[in-house]
C-alpha cells in the first residue's frame, strides 16, 4: 500500500507549540504531484516558480519522464538545493498495479524493487520514504500489504531512513472487523513505520485528526494538508474551505509533526493554489 535500532535518531524533535506557534512551525512543504500536469513539460521552471512562493520542504512522487522527473535522484536533490528547497520525502507505490496507469514508464514498487528505492533515497539525502497506494480492498490484500510494510520499514531501519504509511479515504473502511488503517497502525513497529496523515482523507472517512493524534502520539511525523469543499467533493486550497486547521496545527507536539506537504490535486493553477495556502498557514502561525 523488527528492528529496534531506533529509526527515529535523525528526526527532527517533535513539535512543541508553545507562545513561540510561528517559530515551531515547519517551513512550507508541498507534495509534487500537486504539479503532476505541468511539472514533467519544465522542470526547473516549475520548481523555480514554486520556490518563489516560500516553499522550503518538497515531497516528489512519481513523474511521466521516469526517475525523479526525468533526473537521477543525487541530481535532482541538487537541484533543489541550488533553489533554496530541500527534497525532504518521496513517494513510492507499495506494490505493482494490476493494470499499470497508461503513457507511464515502468513504476517502482517497494515490493519488487525495494534495494533500488532504498539506494536512490540515500544518494538524493532522503530521510523519508512513503508507502502508497497498497491494496487494501479485501482483508487478503490488507495481510499482503502488512507483509510488503513490515519487510520494507526493516530494510529502510537499516538504511537510516524512515518508512512512512500514506493513508486514502478506504483506509478507514471496515474489513474484517477492523480496517486497514488500524491494522497498519497496530500490527507494525511503531519505530519502525510511522505515518503521514493525509488530514483531509481521514477527515472525507469519517475520522478526526485530533483523536488519531491523541491515540498515537508521536506516530504522525508527516502531514498531507489541502482544503475540502462542504460536501468534501472538492480540493480547495487551505483556508478556501471548511477543516479547522488551526485546531490541528495546534496538536501538531501531539502528532510528531515535522514537516507538512500542501498538496492540491487537478489544480487548474498550482502556483495560487500553493500561495493561498501558504498564506493562510503563516495567518494560522501569527494568531
Amino acid at each position: 500500500m523488527k528492528l529496534s535500532l531506533g529509526a527515529t535518531a535523525f528526526a527532527l524533535p517533535a513539535l512543541h507549540f508553545t507562545k513561540t506557534f510561528r517559530a515551531a512551525l515547519p517551513a512550507p512543504g508541498v507534495q509534487l504531484f500537486t504539479f503532476y500536469s505541468v511539472l514533467d513539460a519544465d522542470v526547473e521552471g516549475t520548481l523555480k516558480r514554486a520556490a518563489a512562493t516560500g516553499l522550503k520542504n518538497i515531497e516528489s512522487a512519481f513523474s511521466k519522464k521516469g526517475d525523479y522527473y526525468g533526473l537521477p535522484a543525487k541530481q535532482f536533490s541538487a537541484l533543489l538545493k541550488d533553489l533554496g528547497m530541500e527534497w525532504r520525502s518521496h513517494h513510492a507505490f507499495g506494490m505493482p498495479f494490476k493494470t499499470p496507469p497508461p503513457n507511464l514508464p515502468p513504476l517502482k514498487n517497494l515490493q519488487e524493487n525495494l534495494n533500488e528505492i532504498i539506494e536512490d533515497a540515500t544518494a538524493g539525502g532522503l530521510k523519508y520514504l512513503v508507502a502508497a497506494h497498497l491494496p487494501i480492498g479485501t482483508g487478503d490484500e490488507v495481510k499482503a500489504s502488512l507483509d510488503v510494510l513490515n519487510k520494507s520499514a526493516e530494510a529502510c531501519q537499516i538504511a537510516g531512513i524512515q518508512l512512512i504509511y500514506h493513508n486514502e479515504p478506504a483506509d478507514f473502511k471496515n474489513i474484517d472487523g477492523t480496517t486497514p488503517y488500524e491494522v497498519f497502525l497496530t500490527q507494525t513497529s511503531a519505530t519502525a513505520l510511522k505515518f503521514e496523515l493525509d488530514v483531509a482523507w481521514a477527515v472525507k472517512a469519517g475520522q478526526k485528526p485530533e483523536d488519531l493524534f491523541s491515540k498515537y502520539p508521536g506516530r504522525f511525523p508527516l502531514w498531507h494538508i489541502k482544503d475540502l469543499s462542504k460536501d468534501y467533493t472538492t480540493v480547495l486550497p487551505v483556508g478556501e474551505g471548511v477543516l479547522d486547521y488551526k485546531k490541528y496545527f495546534s496538536l501538531a507536539g501531539q502528532s510528531g509533526l515535522n514537516y507538512y506537504f500542501i498538496e492540491h490535486e487537478a489544480a487548474q493553477d498550482p502556483i495560487t493554489s500553493i500561495s493561498k495556502s501558504i498564506k493562510t498557514i503563516q495567518t494560522i502561525s501569527n494568531s
